[in-house]
């Protein structure tokens, strides 16, 4: 049935596609500021191919369509694209054309590329351009085909207008005035007369503003044009309050309708030289900048000073993971009591996949300061936690039963920051293959955990930390084993992660003090189970009296911030180190001693045996 829908779909985009003289149609998954996760209005890719998957791009052509997704989604989009007539294409695997490949191949001469302009950002379209223009084929950037169709359909969702609410200096640990000031340095430094900032996350960070215009992050729709003595704000006004429109004026900072920057872009006087990104500002933006203009297509300093978490940031931070630790013991406590049958039966009460998750929540709500998840759940039992990015639907809600293993990887936005973190979680009896298997996730968690390495160290330089227990056994996961956690922004932030590609965008980032990341290593079987462990590590700089007498150059290491314990019946001891188990040992001694006073008497008698020492 739903394949049917989509076909539908797709033959009245195709037909609209004819008329405007089309050949083949870009749908990437990205509203107008590249930002991770779009709002309801902007999910033309979703809409016309059913794969719900936060990554992917869909290509349609008369004859064929095609969906390119990562690794992560593979077994999603292989479920979710079943019958719709849309090729998957596995990004990254061998023999597998890339989307650019793609169309140099399959386009002809004169034929027409469209997408629309606005979500797409400038570097992806040079990209195109590049290869294409060989072949005298035109992309076309004006139309809004996709939308288009949708909104004819009658379905399309309107854009957000969530109200827009200002972070107090007590959580964000610096006043805007401050930050501009930095910002305003960088561009003289820069010789930039302006600054157009189009991520959203960096708007909300400078100016220590929120909203809730997109799922699970909490920004608003929005543009910055900074000059050296104001800054205009585009956005939609009436979700400002009068109280903070007039504290931002006062500060010189002038709210502008969200839509006029496509015209006051193009009234930038001659000479003048503006700094955007082109990773993250919009193609169709970009097309009007004046040709008269200096462009100065750089990386903002906004991406690094945001991920680098000042002292008041750092402790609030701390604090984040502490209630996130209580909520997330507390559920375990409760799902560990329920008395799991044997795949025969279904327990008293029946637990699900979407069930455990909407409980977790719950108790995380329990805790003051929660405002909202930090990301879609990803709660998978048995065979769907092999899903990297599995998200559970009524349809594919599996039952919990007494045995094997349920992938759980959620996260918290609290105003002390935002929290992500997977623990695989034992539902009964385990077979041995399945212990050597957490066991050596676990290993490559501490051995990244415990790393200390010299100041301009790159994540690319650790990952194999966390993979080689894995690659011992001849094991691997498709996907990175760190990425960066923003300030009650986007839960995976640039530009620190950590991974093994090294041509990856970023690789080449030193991790610098402040910067959290996360530290996540897994290993999944199709068909039988995935593990993953994930938890959240502040780099910071090694005490003087810690470091080797000699080596003058600062040393780093990382502070685990998560206080969750792991799962003592899937550990084999033997398989850990000395070093390991101290480790562990200290790391559940802590849990302990920070979590327990807030749980009740029978909750912390089940925490003091769930971290136990081990031999």
């Amino acid at each position: 049935m739903k394949g049917n829908i989509i076909r539908e779909r797709l033959t009245k985009l195709r037909k609209c596609m004819k008329e405007k003289g089309v050949d083949a149609l870009y749908i990437p998954t990205s509203d107008f500021h590249s930002s991770e996760y779009a709002g309801g209005y902007f999910r033309c890719r979703e809409f016309f191919s059913g794969f719900t998957g936060s990554a992917g791009t869909l290509l349609v052509l008369q004859e064929e369509a095609g969906l390119w997704t990562d690794g992560r989604y593979f077994l999603q989009a292989e479920e979710q694209l079943k019958d719709t007539g849309i090729t998957l294409y596995k990004m990254k695997e061998a023999n597998v054309p890339s989307i650019r490949d793609f169309l140099e191949r399959t386009l002809k001469e004169g034929q027409t590329l469209a997408v629309d302009g606005r979500v797409i950002s400038s570097g992806q379209w040079k990209g195109f351009v590049g290869v294409l223009e060989k072949k005298n084929i035109k992309i076309c950037l004006e139309q809004d085909i996709a939308g288009t169709v949708w909104e004819q359909l009658g379905k399309r969702p309107q854009l957000s207008k969530e109200p827009v609410w200002e972070l107090s200096d007590i959580y964000s640990g610096k006043p805007r005035k401050e930050k501009l000031s930095d910002v305003r340095k960088m561009m003289e430094k820069q010789k930039a007369d302006i600054m157009l900032i189009s991520s959203l996350d960096d708007i909300a960070w400078l100016f220590n503003l929120r909203g809730n215009d997109i799922p699970y992050v909490p920004v608003f729709l929005s543009y910055a044009l900074i000059e050296k003595e104001k800054v205009r704000l585009y956005s939609v006004e009436e979700v400002f309050s009068m109280g903070l429109k007039e504290k931002l004026e006062k500060e010189q900072i002038f709210l502008v309708p969200y839509q006029q920057i496509y015209e006051d872009i193009t009234k930038i006087e001659e000479k003048q030289a503006i700094w955007f990104d082109q990773t993250c500002t919009n193609a169709a933006l970009v097309q009007k900048i004046p040709e008269h203009c200096l462009l100065i297509r750089k990386k903002l300093p906004t991406v690094k000073m945001k991920a680098i978490k000042n002292r008041t940031e750092i402790e609030n931070e701390r604090k984040a993971h502490l209630y996130d630790g209580i909520a997330y013991c507390k559920f375990l406590y409760w799902l560990k009591q329920h008395n799991f049958e044997q795949k025969t039966k279904i327990s008293i009460e029946t637990l699900t996949e979407i069930s455990v998750a909407k409980k977790l929540e719950e108790f995380r709500k329990q805790q003051k300061t929660y405002l909202m998840p930090s990301f879609e759940p990803i709660s998978g039992y048995a065979e769907h936690g092999a899903i990297v990015h599995y998200s559970a639907t009524e349809e594919s809600n599996a039952i919990l039963y007494g045995e094997n293993f349920l992938l759980m990887d959620t996260g918290a936005h609290y105003l002390e920051g935002t929290t992500d973190i997977t623990r695989t979680i034992v539902l009964g009896k385990l077979t041995e293959k399945q212990k050597e298997h957490y066991t050596a996730v676990l290993c490559g968690n501490i051995r990244l955990s415990l790393a200390k390495f010299p100041y301009g160290v790159c994540g690319v330089h650790l990952d194999i930390l966390a993979r080689g227990p894995l690659w011992d056994r001849f094991l691997d996961y498709k996907h990175g084993t760190g990425h960066g956690v923003g300030y009650l922004l986007n839960v995976h932030e640039g530009p620190n992660h950590i991974r093994r590609e090294i041509n990856a965008r970023n690789s080449s980032i030193p991790l610098e003090e402040g910067m959290i990341t996360s530290n996540e290593p897994g290993v999944y079987l199709e068909g039988e189970y995935g593990i993953r462990l994930e938890n959240m590590i502040l780099c910071k700089k090694i005490e003087e009296k810690e470091k080797m007498e000699l080596e003058k150059e600062p040393f780093m290491e990382f502070e685990t911030l998560t206080l969750v314990p792991f799962e003592q019946e899937a550990i084999l001891p033997e398989m850990l180190s000395k070093k390991e188990k101290e480790w562990l040992n200290q790391y559940h001694k802590r849990v302990y001693q920070e979590i327990s006073p807030y749980l009740t008497k029978e909750e912390a008698l089940w925490l003091k045996e769930a971290v136990r020492e081990i031999k």
